[in-house]
């Protein structure tokens, strides 16, 4: 793919020069280069072609210098990375500029060789940014229920660096499932059985984002979602109890479906590790939560009945005082070697 370079000078001879030096992969369409004589000229042409992948800019230039273009890029094109190639090679630049977002910085006169290797490295940071934000843009359920903040954030500098951070983070875990909507899918048409789970996922998702909680992933007919944050424990089974209520309003579908709604819940609190989990060379990436925490909720969802709230026995001492809560029994759960005492989230 032909990366697009836009060099800011203006010594009319370096737009020569740099034709010259680079004439096989201009030739070969690997660059393609724009010239501008001044950061005001060249925030122009990016405004023309916002598909510049990186920026060489001087920074002693009339109208507006290389240092100022570096801030208002920052403000105005945050993916795109800049270099700065300039012959005040001193300390207090190069800071000024590195502060100011620059990539690198390359001090004239101009060796070639290293501004080469130096180009293609910034070039393949910058793609690989492009590449990683079209992917996650591209993925459907994040386009449907990502709000205009997060957007914004995905759009900034701050999530290039953020992206691909993993941490262990202390957090609520609940996962909803749609009793008997198994049914539902075999017996109804491909439309009706969209439609229907769509319209009941949109009743949840509400009440999930009205508690501050987002929703990690659709799994089939159930939601993972994940609360962090001040009272995350508090905030799920309040978003939880929520849902029931919801669902339960919902009429029944009549005529040969004959189903109403109904849902089993499984909530965990603890530590879990949050990052992007799946495949790099697919460029498919999911911003998620794993560990113990999130296995054992899905598998309190499980022993969970219709319009049952189960939490462990850790969290009703956590929630005891809050919320009015019955114990159930024990289970047995996967990988633990002492059965798990259980609790059911009354009001």
């Amino acid at each position: 793919m032909m990366a697009k370079i836009l060099v800011v000078d203006d010594e009319a001879d370096l737009e020569v020069l740099i034709k010259q030096k680079f004439r096989k992969k201009i030739r070969d369409k690997e660059y393609e280069f724009l010239f501008a004589e001044n950061g005001r000229h060249a925030l122009e042409k990016l405004l023309e072609d916002p598909d510049v992948d990186i920026v060489l800019s001087d920074i002693n230039m009339p109208e507006m210098d290389g240092l100022t273009l570096l801030s208002k890029l920052h403000e105005t094109c945050p993916l795109i990375k800049s270099v700065i190639v300039s012959a005040y090679g001193d300390m207090a630049n190069i800071r000024t500029a590195m502060n100011r977002g620059a990539y690198d910085f390359i001090t004239k006169p101009i060796n070639f060789e290293d501004l080469t290797l130096t180009m293609e490295k910034t070039i393949k940071h910058a793609k690989h940014i492009k590449e990683t934000l079209q992917a996650i843009k591209e993925n459907n359920i994040l386009k449907m229920y990502v709000d205009e903040n997060v957007l914004n954030f995905m759009s900034n500098r701050e999530y290039e660096s953020t992206i691909m951070a993993n941490e262990t983070i202390e957090a609520t875990v609940i996962f909803i499932d749609i009793c008997g909507f198994t049914k539902i899918s075999e017996n109804a048409k491909a439309d009706t059985v969209v439609t229907l789970i769509n319209s009941y996922f949109d009743e949840m998702v509400k009440e999930i984002m009205q508690h501050k909680g987002y929703i990690d992933k659709f799994i089939g007919d159930a939601i993972m979602a994940v609360f962090k944050g001040e009272y995350h424990l508090d905030r799920a089974i309040d978003a939880s109890l929520a849902v029931c209520e919801k669902i339960n309003n919902l009429p029944a579908l009549e005529g040969n479906l004959d189903y109403k709604p109904k849902v089993s819940i499984g909530i965990k609190s603890g530590e879990m590790i949050s990052g992007n989990i799946g495949s790099l060379s697919l460029k498919r990436l999911d911003y998620t939560v794993i560990g113990d925490t999130v296995n054992t909720a899905a598998r309190l969802q499980d022993a969970a009945k219709e319009n049952q709230i189960i939490i462990s026995e850790e969290c009703y001492q956590k929630v005891k005082e809050s919320f009015k809560c019955e114990k159930v029994g024990s289970i047995n759960v996967k990988n633990k070697a002492n059965p798990l005492t259980i609790y059911q989230v009354i009001e």
